[in-house]
């Protein structure tokens, strides 16, 4: 039943091998208080990724759109493809950050 489900939350010291396998999160403490946390951690990486998602989009856009009129060189498009994937692995590191809160915008 556990592989059917939307998502599959299973307990890490109590649960077994099979649901551990199936489950899309593990509680490794096995305290259930902690699902909230772990639902505000995935919004957050999935907002963060979003954002992730866009901004590449954009900028590459963009500087295709000014490589056609003959107004960007090699290097915005340089910048554009590996200046952009710099910024967008430091972006998505502020997911490290501990605690799983929507505060943040």
């Amino acid at each position: 039943m556990l592989a059917r489900a939307d998502i599959g939350i299973a307990m890490g010291g109590l649960g077994s091998d099979a649901a551990i396998e199936a489950a899309d999160i593990v509680l490794m403490d096995d305290r259930p208080s902690k699902i909230p946390e772990a639902v505000g951690i995935a919004r957050r990486t999935l907002r963060i990724a979003r954002q992730n998602i866009v901004f590449a989009l954009g900028v590459k856009f963009a500087i295709l759109t000014l490589g056609a009129l003959g107004l960007a060189n090699m290097w915005e498009a340089v910048f554009a493809d590996v200046g952009v994937s710099v910024l967008a692995v430091l972006n998505a590191s502020r997911a490290l950050k501990t605690g799983g809160g929507s505060s943040d915008s």
